[in-house]
């Protein structure tokens, strides 16, 4: 057994004083507050560990590369595929290393990987099937992070069934049937799930979708909803429906499913998602200024009741300045004005079962220490607001 000491710790209860944490086999056995100091000391604030809900590791690539003119979703996704093209197992083990690596240094402890880049540069598979696969939760290993890996179903290039083409050939496995026998070779680990992902209504036709549902009911599945105004007026020209309410049709939303992105619903969309899990992405929404969803209005919508902490909408876990957050504010307004702000003291797991991340008996080990500095000796609630406003950098401890 291993025994920790927190001065300030953040449990299912709040902020508390001088935690006694014990820990065995890699799982929290007791979590006791008000204890006299004894085992190792974790200076600082000390948080559950965070979740990353929504990631794509090769598109870290990018960062810093895609804001040289003022472009759209659309020239972005250029760059995205011009980076998918060069990468190959090894290359993408590498990358995706220390991209997991980066994530545990601020104090992600799990990442759901939406992993969709299968194949070789034209299409065809690797001897091993499901390589690229393997890269990124081996990556995850070493890096020290969980994973689940969300296996990404991704067959046609547009709503209206356009053919993949290009570096978009290493996505696709030709149809429903070559996906499910190809995943059905993936295998969980220790530290691995294994989930699936609907890409987008623009990636899958709507005649496969139900028995996608069928067949990945009880997984944990993300569907990329709504992202663009565009893909909402191709889905309504094609189907007649939104992409929230053509996935309703079909199926799709079972109780396991998350709806990543979610930036453009009409009020029925929302509806719709009462009872679903909703990711939000501001990185992604702030580099696109494409706007945050209608979250204050999703989580009045939510027909499920969760306590304070355990939201009904959850946001992806991110790490940022006040100069970055200014920024975020800056470019979201260009499109419209952001509807929510990121509560950065309550972190939630999402797509890794629905499950919240607490610092309690019965729970895996996962938390970061935040370095206080000066703060020791100062009261918990402004050591939470000096933390969060010097943007120092966490202490990981997994």
């Amino acid at each position: 057994m291993t025994v920790y000491h927190a001065p300030y710790a953040w449990l299912p209860t709040g902020l508390a004083r001088e935690v006694r944490i014990e820990v065995a086999g890699g799982v929290f056995t007791a979590v006791t507050p008000d204890c006299p100091p004894s085992g190792e000391r974790l200076p600082g604030l000390v948080l559950p560990g965070f979740a990353n809900v929504h990631s794509h590791a090769f598109h870290r690539v990018l960062r810093g590369r895609t804001h040289g003119t003022r472009g759209s979703f659309w020239t972005w996704r250029d760059l995205m595929y011009a980076t998918a093209a060069r990468l190959d197992p090894d290359s993408y083990f590498a990358l995706a290393r220390a991209v997991y690596a980066e994530m545990a240094l601020a104090g992600i402890t799990a990442v759901g990987e939406f992993h969709y880049l299968h194949h070789g540069p034209d299409g065809t598979p690797y001897a091993d099937p499901n390589a690229m696969g393997h890269a990124l939760v081996a990556a995850a290993a070493e890096a020290g992070i969980r994973i689940t890996l969300l296996d990404t179903l991704y067959l046609t290039a547009g709503v209206d069934g356009k053919p993949l083409e290009g570096v978009q050939r290493r996505f696709g496995d030709g149809d429903l049937d070559g996906w499910s026998e190809r995943t059905a070779q993936l295998r969980a680990q220790p530290h691995s799930k294994i989930g699936a992902a609907l890409h987008s209504v623009r990636a899958v036709p709507a005649d496969c979708m139900s028995t996608f549902a069928y067949r990945t009911d009880g997984q944990p599945v993300h569907v990329h909803l709504s992202e663009q105004r565009a893909e909402n007026e191709q889905c309504r020209a094609v189907h007649g429906l939104s992409p929230a309410e053509l996935l309703d049709v079909q199926g799709v939303w079972q109780p396991g499913t998350v709806a990543v992105h979610a930036t453009h619903l009409s009020d029925r969309d929302v509806e719709i998602l009462g009872d679903q899990h909703v990711c939000f992405c501001p990185t992604t929404e702030r580099d696109l200024a494409d706007g945050i969803g209608p979250a204050r209005r999703q989580y009045g919508q939510a027909r499920r009741h969760f306590d304070q902490r355990e939201l009904a909408v959850f946001h992806r876990t991110q790490a940022v300045t006040q100069t970055r957050k200014a920024r975020q504010r800056k470019q979201l307004v260009y499109r419209r004005a952001p509807q929510v702000g990121i509560d950065q003291q309550h972190t939630t797991l999402v797509g890794l079962r629905k499950r919240q991340r607490q610092i309690r008996g019965g729970q895996r080990l996962a938390f970061a220490g935040q370095r206080a500095r000066h703060h020791d000796h100062a009261d918990p609630a402004l050591v939470l607001r000096v933390v969060q406003d010097r943007g120092e950098p966490p202490v990981l401890l997994d």
